[in-house]
């Protein structure tokens, strides 16, 4: 008896299960330690200035982001390490739901252990669960939605439809992309047998679940003329976003999720649409490629369907397991740990900046742009970290050298939300105003109270501010050299306004 009982005590301490919470607890770890790195990222700073405005919408996001942003700061304080704290527990729950989405589709200690492993390294999930942002918690969504399906189909219970709808509804105050996947579902079901959930009233209870906790944030919308639409459209018409090729997304949809990963999620794709066992969940094959497909379409960016690969790991897992040669799988598992290991600095934090120049020159790689008009000496998703203390540092000594008379009316303002949410934050303990901007969210919280005569300004060319100042002047110039090249410009204090600031501020709204 008691030599059974130290055998299930072992098996169990390497279940799949144990599998999955020790590589959860890696990631959870891995970001630990390096979420403090380099500095606060630009839209970092713009949701914790939307946590001081809690609403049940933003111009350019849903708002579940504000109320996280809030909690965390409010439970565990504002610094890096701080805010950074629930993405990381995102990610390494999204590690563990890839181990119960293996055990549930039938899968063992390989499967989950591959799967999990190609979750853990893959560099979108390292870059966006190392932010604040609703990017590193899109995926539990997703997962939770795909997840809830494939309860209905093992249990053949159609009650787990509402748990399905209920985190479909908590998704879409996540992010609206939560309607291209469940529309996605939707095609899934019309297209493969679970057609017959349309017979079932636990179908469309989901479907109202989902629609009334989504529901405050359309009135929301309805209230400020549909907003977020109006931003995406100027979006598209500006052509901000890196437009790709359909060749062009498919191929850096193989780079994000790691290259060397890739024969995984494609054997769980394979594994979906027309394995004899896996074929029974076909409509979550389905769902992806319809996704795939809208995001082509609509020339999303190449992150868009990154939340969808968790579940083909899972599949690919389980196909792999089966293979006879299990000897292969277990030096792959050790080719992607040694592989990821190496490609994670160009998502994390890991190296000294100038290392990492180095570490990208010698290696001859550099992450891809989503956006056209960003330059700088890093890649976005870094530069975005550089220059924000030092910038409300300069600012702060541009406002404390105008009189004290000026200083009572003065106010700060930003062309871009980044540097208006980097003086909310950063300003605080150099006693500065906060500032207004017209750009996306900010544009609502309004131009103040103070006349704003004179106003420092930030982000705009002498030569446009002359457009609405008699007089403008050149104060300090910005230049950090990891900062992204939008950052370098020179603060102006302008005087004189030639109209009202509050007559001319539905002019300025400038969202993109």
């Amino acid at each position: 008896m008691a030599s059974n009982s130290l055998e299930y005590r072992k098996d169990r301490w390497t279940s799949p299960l144990f599998i999955a919470l020790y590589l959860s607890i890696t990631k959870l770890v891995v970001h630990l330690i390096f979420n403090r790195g380099y500095g606060y990222f630009r839209d970092e700073l713009y949701f914790l200035a939307c946590g001081e405005h809690l609403d049940w919408g933003y111009a350019d996001h849903a708002p579940m982001i504000a109320l996280v942003s809030y909690v965390s700061r409010a439970l565990f304080g504002d610094s890096l390490s701080a805010i950074r704290l629930l993405p990381a527990l995102a990610g390494a729950c999204k590690v563990f739901l890839t181990g119960l989405f293996v055990k549930e589709l039938g899968g063992s200690r390989l499967a989950t252990l591959l799967a999990c492993l190609c979750v853990v390294i893959a560099p979108i999930y390292l870059g966006i669960d190392n932010i604040l942002s609703m990017n590193a918690f899109e995926p539990l969504f997703w997962m939770g939605c795909a997840y809830a399906v494939v309860l209905c189909i093992n249990r053949q219970d159609p009650r787990y439809w509402l748990l399905f709808g209920v985190i479909a509804g908590l998704g879409l105050e996540n992010k609206h992309s939560m309607l291209f996947f469940g529309f996605a579902i939707v095609v899934g079901v019309v297209l493969t047998n679970e057609r017959r959930a349309f017979a079932s009233k636990w179908f469309w209870l989901a479907a109202i679940a989902a629609l009334l906790l989504f529901l405050p944030n359309i009135i929301w919308q309805y209230k400020h003329d549909w907003a977020t639409l109006e931003l995406l459209g100027n979006v598209k018409r500006s052509g901000k976003n890196v437009e790709l090729s359909p060749i062009s997304f498919l191929l850096q949809q193989l780079l994000i999720v790691f290259p060397l990963s890739a024969p995984v999620w494609l054997a769980g794709l394979f594994y979906l649409l027309f394995d004899k066992e896996g074929s029974r969940y076909r409509l979550l094959g389905i769902s992806y490629l319809t996704t795939l497909l809208l995001m082509i379409l609509l020339k999303g960016k190449n992150y868009y369907l990154a939340p969808a690969y968790p579940m083909l790991f899972a599949a690919g897992g389980i196909f792999f397991e089966k293979l006879p040669a299990k000897i292969i799988s277990l030096a792959y598992v050790v080719v992607l740990l040694i592989s990821g290991s190496l490609f994670a600095p160009f998502v994390l934090p890991i190296l000294e900046v100038e290392k990492l120049l180095a570490y990208q020159k010698l290696v001859g790689f550099e992450l891809p742009k989503t956006e056209v008009a960003h330059k700088g000496r890093l890649p976005q998703h870094f530069g975005d970290m550089f220059g924000w203390p030092e910038m409300v540092e300069a600012v702060a000594r541009v406002y404390n050298k105008l009189p004290p008379e000026e200083r009572e009316k003065a106010l700060i303002f930003a062309n871009n939300y980044g540097e208006a949410g980097a003086i909310d934050f950063f300003g605080r303990k150099y006693g500065l105003p906060k500032a207004i901007s017209p750009h996306q969210n900010y544009f609502f919280w309004g131009s103040g109270e103070k006349p704003g005569d004179p106003m420092i300004v930030l982000q705009i060319s002498k030569e446009s501010a002359l457009n609405y100042f008699e007089d403008v002047q050149e104060a300090e110039t910005l230049k950090h050299p990891y900062a992204m090249s939008e950052e370098h410009f020179t603060i102006l204090i302008c005087r004189g306004m030639k109209q009202p600031l509050k007559e001319i501020w539905p002019k300025l709204k400038h969202w993109n």
